[in-house]
């Protein structure tokens, strides 16, 4: 059977948060329901990563994963999870080192264990030629700073930042953006007016489930099938009909994870 191109793409949730903890089958039915294609489950530490690789392995085209440490869990990094977590970027069912960064607003880890550990691991995703998922939160000097000085980079700055100087940081390094729930709120109108301008070939969309549900879910726990709802506000945006939003979007998502891609045509006429 020939691999299915079309639908949504949600590039960044968190299906292994307790939030979601023995629903993760029902969640994704509805999410295939609503005519979204695949998702990407990011990890956060070692043991996050490992169960999101699992699920990747469950739901072999439809989940993948991503592997890493996030700021708030950098303090837990050692030589021997660099180790475990590079055996983990091994396995085909992982796009990307992530969620990787600085978040300087809530310091669970010292800025400086944060920013050591996130060069390690962009270091470890240029070795392994894969592309990262990049948190950055009230740090956006330093983000910049540290993805300038460890180029080359491949990846996506995630939750679309409202900060126009690492928006614009991010695309002069080759990055993708990522839009997700908060595009629907209705405060947003500056977040709109700024991804209206930004390039259409650099944008994917997330949902960051289970958080920043979209309207008119706001409120209650996110769900990767309510990316169609971020869809189609970026459609209302671009002022294309929701199908060519999905295609474009998806597209760029195949671009930013090669490994898809890669998957995607190894089934073509099978």
């Amino acid at each position: 059977m020939k691999a299915a191109l079309g639908g949504w793409v949600d590039m960044h949730l968190h299906l292994t948060d307790p939030a979601f903890q023995g629903e993760e089958a029902a969640v994704l039915a509805r999410a295939w329901a609503a005519g979204v294609q695949w998702v990407v489950t990011s990890g956060t530490d070692l043991e996050s990563s490992q169960r999101a690789v699992a699920l990747a392995r469950r739901f072999p085209g439809r989940v993948w994963a991503t592997v890493g440490f996030h700021p708030h869990e950098a303090g837990q990094w050692t030589e021997a999870s660099e180790a475990a977590l590079e055996g983990l970027a091994g396995d085909p069912h992982v796009v990307a080192i992530g969620e990787i960064g600085l978040d300087f607003h809530y310091t669970f880890a010292p800025r400086d264990v944060q920013e050591a550990v996130f060069r390690r691991q962009l270091r470890l995703a240029r070795r392994l030629s894969l592309p990262v998922v990049i948190h950055s939160r009230e740090a956006t000097a330093e983000t910049l700073a540290v993805l300038r000085e460890e180029m080359p980079v491949e990846g996506v700055l995630h939750c679309f930042p409202r900060d126009p100087e690492l928006a614009r940081g991010g695309l002069e390094l080759g990055l993708f953006l990522s839009v997700g729930g908060m595009l629907t709120f209705k405060k947003m109108e500056a977040l709109r007016e700024a991804v209206a301008t930004l390039p259409r070939d650099r944008i994917c969309l997330e949902t960051d489930a289970p958080y920043l549900a979209p309207v008119p879910y706001r409120g209650k726990r996110n769900e990767p099938a309510w990316v169609v709802e971020s869809g189609k506000a970026l459609a209302d945006l671009w002022g294309v009909d929701p199908d060519e939003a999905a295609a474009v979007t998806a597209a760029n998502a195949r671009r930013l994870f090669p490994r898809v891609a890669e998957w995607e045509r190894s089934r073509e006429g099978t």
